[in-house]
């Protein structure tokens, strides 16, 4: 009760009264300039690459799923062969297919399709 008590003292109140249930409401990002809050790039504005290699059944899966999805967002697709990039080879080598959006990790062995909608922005 404490403690709620003191949540409820350090929220920004909207409006001038709590709602029915006794809670108060609370603006996202309120009392952040608009300047400052971040928005998410649109699906149209990522890139996802595939890091694979020739021969891969994991890859190939992987690959379809991708294909499918960037295509109905909009995204961006590029493949890497891990065969053909040194770095590509010492980084992901036991983790292939490795996802990434925008260059950063986001999956590898299987790519979750609703997970990647979610990272893309869907």
């Amino acid at each position: 009760m404490r403690d709620e008590r003191r949540s409820d003292e350090c929220r920004r109140r909207v409006g001038s009264a709590p709602e029915a249930s006794g809670r108060v409401t609370v603006a996202h990002n309120a009392g952040v300039s608009p300047l400052l809050r971040r928005k998410s790039p649109e699906p149209a504005d990522r890139t996802v690459t595939l890091v694979a290699k020739p021969g891969c059944h994991l890859c190939d899966e992987a690959r379809e799923v991708i294909v499918r999805v960037t295509a109905e967002l909009g995204a961006a697709f590029e493949e890497k062969d891990i065969t053909q990039d040194e770095e590509l080879y010492r980084r992901y080598w036991e983790q292939i297919p490795v996802t990434l959006v925008d260059g950063r990790q986001h999956d590898f062995w299987r790519v979750d399709e609703s997970r990647l909608r979610k990272a893309l922005g869907a």
